[in-house]
């Protein structure tokens, strides 16, 4: 198209897509006020946790009303980037007047755009400039994965900035993101995580074939939209609905999704991007260990919390069942390491926000109230 080189889009930050469910207690001057931000998988669409996010607000909402409880939970989630046609311009596909040709975010810009988000939400949510006691990060599907990239960036742009020696064996990060050592990162809970050789998982296998076809890849958006565009509006909602099986929450947001000019393209790019990127193992012990100063956040204390809990479905379509197993393995066999692993056999699948949202709302809730110390 005689461009001489692809960029990103403009992110249009006022446009992007989020749910916020604060506390009713988030006033209170008495409380630790905890940030929990929730991350999505691909396609990076928060309204698909709606459901979820809700039942969480109301679960919380039964424990904060305690006369004795010390903590107010804040809840936010938002789409990753790209999803939506008002959160970038221009289009994806134009030629900008410098020759470049504007593309779809990459698995580097949403865990750019997340860092440089989580940091917004918690400076500028409460009033009277104060910030969040903590955070804890929920991170679906590849959501999990930047979940830990954010992470392990905090701990290495924390480990930059500090003048103390670091002993952890943590691999540098090109690129730490300047705001995260302000962030009172807590815990995650990684829920179906696609966090390591996601292209050996059984739908990996399938999509890396895009990557080693470049026409096909090019042409995949181009051909899938072309494909939606076939059903008039009534036939595509009874796919959806019927067929598939959707829900309302999840039937609205698909019908949304296909109907947005770059939304399939963007869902493509960054499944495919995903297969390169999410390989090996790429976080030092370091990521895994709590540091002396993350016990001593008031009510919790270091004993009795982990830093991550991870919820892995005992067969998913995105994760390879080896590579699952090596990864749990590594973590049994890490002493100073503080994570929590279940591998569910009760049959929840990978888009467990479609049909039991409900449940595992209750396990994430269980999680939270051991962060703060409650249990």
């Amino acid at each position: 198209m005689g461009s001489t080189g692809t960029s990103a889009a403009t992110v249009r930050q006022d446009k992007v897509p989020f749910l916020e469910f604060p506390s009713l207690n988030q006033d209170d001057l008495n409380r630790q006020q905890c940030l929990i931000y929730m991350i999505p998988g691909n396609p990076g669409l928060v309204a698909y946790y709606e459901p979820f996010l809700k039942t969480l607000r109301q679960l919380l909402d039964e424990i904060e009303v305690r006369q004795d409880y010390h903590y107010a939970y804040h809840i936010y989630g938002r789409n990753l980037l790209g999803f939506d046609d008002e959160d970038h311009e221009p289009p994806f596909g134009t030629t900008t007047s410098s020759g470049t040709l504007t593309e779809p975010f990459s698995l580097e810009d949403q865990i750019n755009g997340v860092c440089s988000h989580i940091h917004t939400v918690h400076t500028s949510t409460l009033q009277n400039g104060r910030t969040f006691d903590s955070v804890i990060l929920i991170g679906h599907s590849v959501g999990a994965y930047i979940a830990l990239e954010t992470f392990h960036r905090h701990h290495t742009a924390s480990t930059i900035t500090s003048t103390t020696t670091n002993t952890t064996t943590d691999p540098p990060n090109p690129n730490p993101h300047p705001n995260l050592p302000t962030l009172p990162l807590r815990s995650s809970i990684l829920l179906f995580p696609t966090i390591t050789h996601i292209a050996q998982s059984p739908s990996g296998r399938q999509l890396s074939l895009l990557r080693s076809l470049p026409l096909l890849e090019r042409t995949a958006p181009h051909i899938a939209k072309g494909f939606v565009a076939l059903w008039p509006a009534w036939a595509l909602g009874g796919l959806v609905r019927r067929v598939l099986g959707f829900p309302a929450h999840a039937a609205e947001a698909t019908l949304r999704f296909l109907g947005q000019r770059d939304g399939i393209w963007q869902g493509l790019f960054l499944g495919v991007d995903e297969m390169g990127v999410i390989g090996g193992e790429r976080w030092g012990r370091g990521v895994w260990e709590v540091d002396d100063g993350e016990g001593d956040v008031k009510g919790g204390g270091g004993e009795g919390w982990e830093k991550f809990y991870l919820w892995f479905a005992e067969r998913d379509h995105w994760v390879a069942d080896r590579c699952r197993d090596e990864f749990i393995e590594r973590r049994r066999r890490h002493e100073k390491g503080r994570t929590r692993v279940v591998v569910d056999g009760s049959g929840i699948p990978h888009a467990f926000c479609l049909h039991h949202s409900e449940t595992v709302a209750e396990r994430v809730k269980g999680w939270i109230e051991e962060i703060a110390g409650r249990q």
